[in-house]
């Protein structure tokens, strides 16, 4: 597969493809060597990171908008593309976690273009409960354009009136929530919280938002165990993903920067400590796919 992907990229874009394939190649062995750097992830003053780049913290959020914005009606083709199709799985396996019953009131942030959203209403839709009690979904994201693909697909779902749930959407930045104390049942994010600059805002928002009893669940990439694993998914990420971006979609930045700000992402036991740090209790990891993702979980009690 890795072949035919190459010579794709360079019978389609000759060498200025070749060019940046290579020197990505080269790039790989210092990401690897640098990768347990908890320096290497650090911000001084006012400064973040945008992938490997160090940017202002105002500049992050318009180069992620502008990301999202370019890949909305591309981004569930990429996603089948760059996972074989494995997110469906992913996705899957998240909302049957979280298994919410009827009368929840559920928010899912950087709900984009309604992946998890629409698995929430298929099994609320499949749940059978006596009293047929009314569930409520807010599908969320900070991008308009996200948000605008998720409300198309969502009026051609043959399951929506089964399930009996208000839908809403609405354009909401994670980090300064607009809804009210104390709301939700549920609280769910998925391949999202990465790309916010200040991610224990976003938790802590979570937190705020969430009723006493609520759930924090958040699906996200991770790293995994086993370091020759890693190497070739290092490979796999940096050689095949950013070409594949400019075949299926003509965004090769868009998808280089995806797969940087996997590596950006905090380690597993770092980012069970800030769940734990936002108030959060019984955190919990569960790897998936020898912890390419993993579904991280957490509880508000009071």
């Amino acid at each position: 597969m890795f072949s035919k992907i190459r010579l794709l990229v360079r019978n389609s874009h000759g060498f200025v493809v070749k060019t940046s394939v290579r020197c990505l190649r080269s790039q790989i062995p210092i990401v690897l060597q640098s990768k347990d750097s908890s320096d290497d992830r650090s911000t001084s003053g006012n400064l973040t990171h945008f992938g490997y780049q160090t940017v202002p913290e105002e500049e992050k959020d318009k180069k992620v908008y502008k990301v999202f914005e370019d890949v909305a009606e591309s981004y569930d083709l990429m996603n089948d593309a760059m996972s074989m199709g494995i997110h469906r799985l992913w996705k899957d396996a998240f909302v049957e976690e979280l298994g919410p019953t009827p009368g929840s009131k559920l928010l899912d942030m950087a709900g984009g273009t309604g992946d998890i959203a629409f698995r929430l209403l298929k099994y609320l839709s499949n749940t059978q409960a006596a009293d047929k009690r009314e569930s409520h979904l807010t599908v969320s994201d900070i991008n308009q354009h996200m948000l605008n693909v998720g409300k198309a697909k969502a009026e051609k779902l043959e399951y929506r009136d089964k399930a009996n749930c208000v839908l809403d959407w609405v354009c909401a930045d994670a980090e300064n929530l607009q809804f009210e104390d104390n709301t939700y049942t549920a609280y769910t994010i998925a391949f999202g919280i990465r790309n916010c600059t200040h991610i224990d805002k976003v938790l802590s928002e979570a937190y705020r938002v969430l009723a006493p009893g609520g759930r924090f669940l958040c699906l996200e990439f991770s790293h995994l165990t086993n370091e020759t694993l890693q190497k070739i998914y290092d490979t796999y990420s940096f050689e095949v993903i950013p070409p594949m971006g400019q075949i299926l979609a003509g965004q090769w930045d868009a998808y280089q920067y995806l797969v940087e700000s996997i590596r950006r992402f905090p380690r597993k036991d770092e980012f069970v400590q800030m769940i734990r740090s936002a108030g959060f209790s019984h955190v919990t990891y569960r790897d998936l796919s020898l912890g390419i993702c993993s579904i991280h979980s957490g509880f508000k009690l009071k």
